[in-house]
């Protein structure tokens, strides 16, 4: 996706802002709720890109030297797992003058595995949301701060039970979400946060040593492909739609094995050529699989039931009631032929088509 697709559909959906923005904003009022003795029910806060935004204070405590403020992330039209999740800021002062030291509490999960940037052991707090905050605190801190540190507390109660649904048990961060977000804002149908998902995928399987991935078009499809391929959890990464963008980033970052492996839907547009294969965007080429079946040397009759077929898996279904044979064994090739073509060639493959109950229809590697 370009940036004007992006920019056409940040008209049409409405964005929210990160958890790394919602942290920012706990903070600041928690500090302003401090210096002004009084409730804060909204904020400013300045972004990454040197743009504000407003955000709604859900509570605020304050005394003379602390406060806990905490904000309901939004994710805007963006069907974050986080969206609606109370993220809550415990600020303290310290005698570590001019010092601002931010930590993670409940919910925030903790670093197990090397490749994301941040250090083992430590809280999933990106450096972009602790710069955004240690920023925002220091525009409007300064006379503290000559005097005290601060301690920076974030803690989400709910982190711990929403973890397992984002990608966070995978890339090794234990017991909680991550404080997220390079720009603040969520871009609806994140495909920026969706393909930074997919390239820390990546690294964490480089830290750790390994140089094989098995990149699956989804949650099914991964768990038939740990049936047959026996590598650590971190190997897997769900490329979900980004199939060219994926098999790119392997090539950059040297990968030298990478299985393709998905269901007939997505394998049937990845054989097209559709290298971003989300439902909306493209539709399986029935043309397309009709001259397949054709080459598979299909009669007239199957050829015209696919050309009218309702669905990729309709598809399937008339090539297994007719006996035709190879026709599965096409749409591997094809799909190879494309990946290899976006990963310049440098990435050696082996393509898995499952059927629905996780049976291999058909594969395709190496020479």
């Amino acid at each position: 996706m370009n940036t004007t697709d992006v920019e056409e559909e940040k008209t049409k959906l409405k964005t929210g802002y990160t958890t790394g923005s919602s942290a920012t904003a706990a903070a600041k009022s928690a500090l302003l709720s401090i210096m002004n003795q009084q409730k804060i029910e909204k904020i400013d806060i300045l972004l990454p890109k040197r743009s504000f935004i407003e955000i709604p204070i859900n509570s605020c405590e304050f005394e003379s030297n602390r406060a806990k403020c905490s904000v309901i992330k939004n994710g805007g039209d963006d069907p974050d797992v986080t969206h609606g999740a109370e993220i809550i800021v415990e600020l303290s002062f310290t005698n570590k003058v001019n010092q601002i030291d931010i930590d993670g509490g409940e919910g925030v999960g903790i670093v197990t595995k090397p490749g994301l940037g941040l250090e083992i052991n430590k809280p999933a707090i990106n450096p972009v949301p602790k710069k955004m905050i240690e920023e925002n605190l220091r525009s409007i801190g300064e006379k503290i701060l000559e005097k005290n540190g601060l301690r920076v507390v974030i803690s989400v109660p709910k982190g711990r039970e929403l973890a397992p649904k984002t990608d966070n048990p995978r890339l090794g961060i234990k017991n909680g979400i991550s404080i997220l977000g390079t720009s603040g804002i969520v871009i609806p149908f994140s495909t920026a946060s969706y393909a930074a998902s997919i390239r820390q995928n990546l690294d964490v399987a480089i830290a750790m040593g390994n140089d094989t991935v098995v990149l699956t078009t989804g949650g099914r499809s991964e768990d038939y492909a740990k049936k047959i391929v026996d590598l650590p959890e971190h190997c897997f990464v769900q490329m979900g739609d980004f199939s060219g963008y994926t098999i790119q980033q392997c090539s950059k970052k040297n990968i030298k094995k990478a299985y393709v492996v998905g269901f007939i839907g997505k394998l049937a547009k990845m054989a097209a050529g559709v290298k971003q294969t989300h439902v909306k965007g493209s539709k399986v080429d029935m043309n397309f699989l009709s001259e397949l079946a054709k080459r598979a040397n299909a009669n007239e009759k199957v050829i015209e039931s696919i050309k009218k077929a309702n669905t990729a898996r309709h598809v399937s279904e008339i090539i297994q009631k007719n006996n035709v044979e190879g026709f599965f064994e096409l749409i591997c090739s094809e799909t190879y032929n494309h990946m290899r073509k976006h990963s310049e060639g440098k990435v050696p493959m082996d393509v898995i088509l499952f059927d629905f109950d996780g049976n291999i229809l058909a594969r395709k590697s190496e020479e």
